[in-house]
C-alpha cells in the first residue's frame, strides 16, 4: 500500500471480508458511497475472477454495494488502463510533469467508451483521479 494512505475502520473490514472471500491480497480499498473499489496486488486479479466472479457477486449482495476490482501496477500508465476497464484505452497513456512539479496523465479512450470512463455525473473519473493521486502522485487525469 502507498505510504500516507489512511483507511477507515469500515474499509479495513471490507478488506478482510474481500480477502477471506477471494484469497486475493488487497493493496487498497475506497468506499465511495454505492461502490467499493478494491485494488488487488499485481497478479492477484485471476484469483478474484475465478468461477466467473461468483465470489464478487456474493460479496456485493452481502454488502449491498457494487464492487469494482482494479489490478495494481507500479507503472502509472498500466495502472490507469486497469482502473478504466472496461473502457478501452486506444493510445498509450501519457504522463507528463509540468514545470510546477504537478503530474498530469492524458488518457485517450475509444469514443464509444467515453461515457463509461467518465461515469454518471463524473463519478468514475473522480474516483480514478483519487486512486492515481494515492498510488502514483498524479495530480490530474484527463480523458480525451
Amino acid at each position: 500500500m502507498s505510504e500516507g494512505v489512511k483507511l477507515t475502520d469500515k474499509e479495513i473490514k471490507y478488506i478482510s471480508l474481500f480477502e477471506a472471500a477471494t484469497g486475493a491480497s488487497v493493496a487498497d480499498c475506497v468506499d465511495s458511497g454505492d461502490v467499493i473499489v478494491f485494488i488487488v496486488n499485481s497478479g492477484e486479479l485471476r484469483k478474484v475472477l475465478t468461477r466467473k466472479g461468483v465470489k464478487i457477486q456474493q460479496l456485493s449482495k452481502m454488502l449491498k454495494k457494487k464492487i469494482k476490482v482494479i489490478e495494481y501496477s507500479s507503472d502509472p500508465s498500466k495502472f490507469l488502463e486497469n482502473a478504466l476497464l472496461p473502457a478501452k484505452v486506444i493510445e498509450p497513456v501519457r504522463v507528463t510533469e509540468r514545470t510546477d512539479g504537478r503530474k498530469i496523465a492524458v488518457v485517450t479512450v475509444d469514443p464509444k467508451y467515453k461515457g463509461i470512463a467518465i461515469g454518471k455525473n463524473g463519478k468514475t473519473i473522480e474516483l480514478i483521479r483519487l486512486l492515481a493521486k494515492r498510488h502514483h502522485k498524479i495530480d490530474y487525469v484527463i480523458i480525451t
